[in-house]
């Protein structure tokens, strides 16, 4: 299987996965005018399911390191497939709470508060389960990256809003931090299910291509918990009827949402690679630099902050200054 040794160029994948999965919640703002997000969301399950098969096949199953994605499988102990099933389900969770979030208060607030939240659980976390890299750069990187995620939450309070708006105000507040708090577990249960040793795997554990696989089927059929509850009890608005997936979609929106899928599994992808060569905590923290990208989408393309009160930009500019400052130490605690 292909396999990452050099840390300059895992660091360049943990650049490739922030813009992965920084960017493809534009999919779902294009999608929902006329498609619901429980309804996209069945499609982005399937878009990450089946690119993490196709690098499985391919990827995954040549080059002269470690094993190949079938004879993998059949190496694999239950323990490792469930840790990896596991971490797909918690994601999940986390991911939809997120894409409720992102359809309540838009990307701008959902993934600085969520997944910037994510970064400094899961970069502890990770941390603790494999300690690499300088503690000190490393968690003060951390500790930027908490600063913008409290200036970004003071300007999202600043947008002016009805009553009945500021509790959906709250309610898009609060499901991004609970999203925020399950995402930064969700990456360990993986690097668990995983050997140690990606070009020379010991029995029993997973590669990373398989791992994936397993992460994504878990993401999949727990779907159908998770989101058939969303349907029948949405965050707001109306009930989702489940045949609407067959009967209001059509093959563009389909696509959407497979696209979507398919760019943030190619970031997950690139991630679990990189930890090879860069350990979990920071290619974790680096992937999760997203926050950036989504926030500037949210703000510059999508405008959601043009309602905003005279002295707010000047919030948000901090906000991204913070978060490139807190990225630089967070790569700089490895070289």
């Amino acid at each position: 299987m292909v396999i990452v040794n050099s840390y300059l160029l895992a660091v360049f994948l943990c650049v490739v996965t922030m813009l992965c999965w920084g960017s493809w919640a534009n999919t779902q703002k294009l999608a929902s005018k006329e498609w619901k997000f429980q309804l996209f969301y069945w499609d982005y399950s399937f878009g990450v399911l089946l690119l993490t098969l196709i690098l499985a096949f391919t990827l995954g199953s040549t080059g002269t390191e470690g094993r190949g994605f079938l004879q993998d499988i059949g190496m694999a102990d239950s323990s490792s497939i469930w840790s990896a099933i596991l971490g797909g389900i918690v994601f999940n969770l986390a991911n939809i709470l997120l894409v409720a979030a992102i359809d309540i208060a838009g990307m701008a607030v959902a993934f600085p508060v969520g997944i910037g939240l994510a970064l400094v659980i899961g970069v502890i976390t990770n941390y603790l389960g494999k300690p690499e890299g300088d503690p000190w750069l490393l968690f003060s990187g951390v500790a930027f990256v908490t600063l913008a995620i409290i200036i970004d939450a003071v300007a999202y309070g600043k947008l002016p809003s009805s009553a009945d708006g500021n509790s959906q105000k709250l309610k898009g507040l609060v499901l991004s931090v609970i999203a925020g708090i399950a995402m930064g577990f969700f990456y360990r249960f993986v690097v668990d299910s995983m050997a140690t040793d990606f070009a020379n795997p010991e029995p029993g554990k997973l590669t990373p291509y398989t791992a994936l696989v397993f992460f994504s089927a878990g993401l999949l059929v727990s779907n159908f918990i998770f989101v058939t509850a969303i349907m029948f009890r949405p965050f707001a608005g109306d009930k989702v009827a489940p045949f609407d997936y067959f009967r209001k979609g059509n093959a563009r929106l389909h696509l959407i949402g497979i696209l979507g899928g398919m760019i943030w599994s190619l970031g997950m992808s690139l991630s679990i690679l990189a930890s090879g060569a860069a350990g979990p905590a920071i290619s974790y923290g680096l992937g999760q630099g997203a926050t950036m990208v989504a926030a500037f989408w949210g703000v510059y393309i999508w405008k959601e902050f043009k309602d905003a009160p005279k002295g707010t930009g000047r919030l948000l500019n901090t906000m991204f200054f913070f978060f490139i400052v807190g990225l630089i130490l967070i790569i700089a605690s490895r070289v």
